[in-house]
């Protein structure tokens, strides 16, 4: 069973049809919205300031999401993907976005709605990042805007199958 743990007087608040796999860890002031999902070994640590999660949001595994204590909380809009060993810290992601894996997202960051984060790319701290865009490389930068192509099959697409794949999980 994951671990949900109350921190400073705060509890996690989790939506409807929430899948937290086994190894998942869940603390502190984190509010999640409906259908997410966290898997395996993915940390979201609201121990030092809020998380805010909307709908439809996947966490994969290994992925970790923090804050700053103080000074940057974390939200995530509706319908985002976080994808393996991710670190998303003390920013904003909009809806509708792709969190590539193994990338990071620094705190006061905003990450605008449609956008995709390449694998391995690292936002640095108080980055705006323009709705519908790509963006790759260490630190990120701007190679382009979202084809229709790479929204609905990349970031619509694995946002579905996240939903699919946790009802594998939650089956009588």
């Amino acid at each position: 069973m994951a671990l949900l743990r109350s921190v400073r007087g705060f509890t996690p608040k989790l939506g409807e049809a929430c899948f937290l796999a086994e190894t998942a860890v869940v603390i502190g002031d984190t509010v999640m919205g409906d259908h997410c999902s966290v898997w395996y070994n993915a940390v979201v640590r609201g121990d030092v300031n809020a998380i805010r999660i909307g709908d439809r949001v996947n966490i994969q595994d290994g992925a970790v999401l923090h804050c700053t204590y103080e000074r940057a909380a974390l939200t995530i809009g509706n319908d985002v993907s976080i994808g393996h060993n991710a670190i998303v810290h003390g920013c904003s992601i909009k809806d509708k976005v792709l969190i590539g894996m193994g990338s990071i997202v620094m705190d006061h960051a905003v990450i605008g709605e449609g956008s995709v984060i390449a694998a391995g790319a690292v936002v640095l701290q108080n980055t705006i990042v323009e709705p519908g865009s790509l963006m790759a490389g260490v630190p990120a930068k701007r190679i382009g805007p979202v084809s229709a192509d790479l929204s609905q099959n990349e970031i619509e697409r694995i946002a579905k199958n996240y939903r699919l794949y946790a009802s594998w999980f939650t089956e009588g």
